[in-house]
């Protein structure tokens, strides 16, 4: 029989994890729980794949912000054309952490410039052009295109819940037409259950074509407790699994343990500076609420036996 999630080191976090799924599929036993109540959630950023030292969704930003600021240099005098004319990809890093201390001031300068990089596109067009960058970006700190920074463990993961007849989603704070594009490749996870940052769209009809098209505005953040109603509104029950890896992730993993019946919550805890990038930065509150609750906690450095699968 080929072993169960072979990129997890043998130890208390997998046990927990082989533990939860056996308890919640057997027949018959005090904590089974039927295929429709199989509901799993999973953050993306620092998640299912790498977010340092910035996430992939801002090399796809700023690359369209350095067009705007080469074709009108006078924008290189405010946020974030500033930060990216100068080079200073800190500058997003630090506005997401400020964001999850509870200091939005940085994430407002950001979030305008940031909407107006893709406004007027269609969505199959923006698709076209996310999907395009993904397969041909790189992540400079670790050397690898950014598509292999997704986590080998968290695949296996995704995978296992899948053969044991679980659902799972995406509810990350990035953007959900940004992700769209490769979540099925990378993860099994089809578009209709991707759930994330959205902008608001236009409807546009032009000589009988019908387009939607990207507007400046801002229709929802999907961080914090937007997370938790976005997970009701999309998909109309609590989850039992739930998996992320921030301050942003805290509510929606205090949502999924509070329900009636079995749950796990697994915290991914970026601490192995070898293999990957070492931080806790923006995680502060959520790793003491998982000791204080019991949550799972996994270790990148100790409990993944692999953290990359070229």
């Amino acid at each position: 029989m080929t072993e169960a999630l072979p990129s997890w080191n043998t130890g208390t976090t997998k046990s927990a994890i082989l533990d939860f799924v056996a308890r919640t599929t057997k027949e018959g036993g005090p904590d089974f729980v039927p295929p429709a109540g199989r509901i799993a959630v999973f953050d993306n950023d620092g998640t299912l794949w790498c977010e340092k030292p910035f996430p992939i969704q801002a090399g796809f930003l700023f690359g369209k912000i350095a067009e705007q600021v080469k074709a009108d240099p006078s924008l290189a005098e405010k946020q974030p054309w500033k930060a990216v004319a100068e080079g200073n990809h800190a500058w997003l890093g630090d506005a997401i952490t400020k964001h999850y201390d509870g200091d939005d001031s940085d994430l407002k300068l950001m979030a305008a410039g940031l909407l107006s990089a893709y406004a007027g596109d269609d969505v199959e067009d923006f698709a076209a052009k996310a999907d395009a960058f993904l397969r041909n970006s790189h992540n400079s700190a670790l050397r690898r295109p950014n598509l292999k920074t997704a986590y080998a463990p968290m695949r296996e993961l995704l995978q296992y819940l899948e053969d044991n007849g679980f659902t799972s989603f995406i509810v990350s704070g990035g953007g959900r037409d940004f992700m769209r594009p490769v979540t099925r490749e990378l993860y099994g996870i089809p578009p209709d259950r991707v759930v994330g940052t959205t902008v608001a769209l236009e409807y546009r009809e032009t000589d009988g074509r019908i387009a939607l098209q990207h507007s400046e505005k801002l229709e929802l953040f999907n961080d914090g407790p937007a997370k938790v109603v976005q997970i009701w509104g999309r998909i109309g029950a609590r989850p039992v699994f739930v998996a992320g890896n921030s301050n942003g992730d805290l509510q929606m993993m205090q949502f999924a343990t509070q329900g009636v019946g079995p749950s796990l919550a697994l915290l991914v805890n970026h601490d192995d500076e070898a293999r990957e990038i070492a931080y806790t930065a923006g995680a502060e509150k959520v790793l003491a609420e998982a000791r204080a609750q019991g949550w799972i906690v996994a270790s990148v450095k100790d409990d993944w036996a692999q953290v990359f699968v070229d």
